[in-house]
């Protein structure tokens, strides 16, 4: 290291001069403190919560096109059933025997199979696909929050460390200015603001759906 205090009183101490060493460096850490973040308690807890909610989310949207293949299955069929059942009902009369009347029963109760997955067709896109979706966006935005937090403790706790290293390092007539926002510390704050940002649209989102549900109902 060559320089001249005259010249140059506030100095820059790097690990390395090569600058993509350095930011592959931080790179790596970060990630590091990020999977530390992660792996927390609360943090696993809250991300299970999202998963749980997601998945309901899902099954309901899964039933939704199921009863709706099902619904065009069955309206099919209830238009086969419904033209037998009049061709059959049409030609005991015209032989003058008795009426027939099974396959009619046959008919109502295709009727009846298209209007109970009906119903649950209704049921799901107005009631609950709609409130599972809110849901999902709830624990999504709550994730997001927990994990804005525990990464802004690994910074506060890693900001610290720094700090006491540097205390026994340099004496009392240096005064020694520390830039946090361009080390891991300040890394893990800025994806934390992201998190943060990223949850307020989340649940922002969540507070729409909420309200067009309220309106329809």
């Amino acid at each position: 290291m060559s320089f001249h205090v005259a010249e140059t009183p506030t100095l820059e101490a790097v690990a390395t001069e090569d600058e993509q060493l350095l930011a592959q460096d931080l790179q790596a850490r970060v990630e590091e403190s990020v999977s530390q973040a992660d792996a927390l308690p609360e943090v696993a807890e809250a991300a299970g919560a999202q998963r749980a909610a997601q998945d309901r989310l899902d099954r309901l949207r899964l039933a939704e096109r199921t009863l709706n293949q099902q619904a065009k299955e069955s309206r099919e069929q209830v238009a086969s059933v419904s033209q037998a059942a009049m061709e059959a009902l049409v030609a005991s009369a015209a032989n003058g025997a008795k009426l027939e009347f099974k396959k009619l029963n046959e008919m109502a109760a295709a009727e009846s199979q298209v209007r109970a997955v009906t119903r649950a067709i209704e049921r799901l896109t107005e009631h609950l696909i709609p409130l599972a979706h809110i849901a999902s966006l709830r624990e999504e935005a709550h994730a997001l929050v927990v994990r804005a937090r525990a990464l802004e403790g690994l910074a506060q706790e890693r900001a610290e460390k720094v700090l006491g290293r540097l205390r026994e390092a340099v004496s009392d007539e240096v005064v020694l200015p520390v830039d946090m926002s361009k080390g891991v510390a300040g890394a893990l704050l800025t994806r934390a603001a992201v998190f943060k940002r990223c949850a307020v649209q989340v649940s922002e989102s969540a507070d729409r759906m909420e309200r067009a549900y309220q309106e329809r109902a």
